[in-house]
């Protein structure tokens, strides 16, 4: 099983999303979510920097946020936060 798999089920949150610190990207995903009432675990790179590097290989996605919406059977991965916002319009 892939990290942001086992990170996703590990959670209830309706969205995993992983980011580093000074991201405003981040900080607008977390306004959209709690805009719309969705739930969310963040996941900071910067309390786990070798976590980056198996994100990116998993999902591709070198920028953050990297975001999972986990509200399904399977966890499926948006992109970052312009994907997520068109996605939850």
């Amino acid at each position: 099983m892939s990290r942001v798999v086992a990170d996703a089920k590990s959670s209830d949150a309706d969205f995993i999303f992983y980011t580093s610190n000074f991201c405003p990207y981040c900080d607008a995903a977390k306004r959209l979510f709690e805009a719309k009432g969705l739930s969310y675990l963040e996941i900071n790179f910067s309390n786990d920097p070798e976590l980056r590097s198996i994100v990116v290989a998993e999902t591709g996605h070198r920028t953050v946020p990297v975001i999972i919406d986990n509200r399904g059977d399977n966890p499926m991965f948006i992109g970052g936060f312009d994907e997520t916002h068109r996605y939850l319009r």
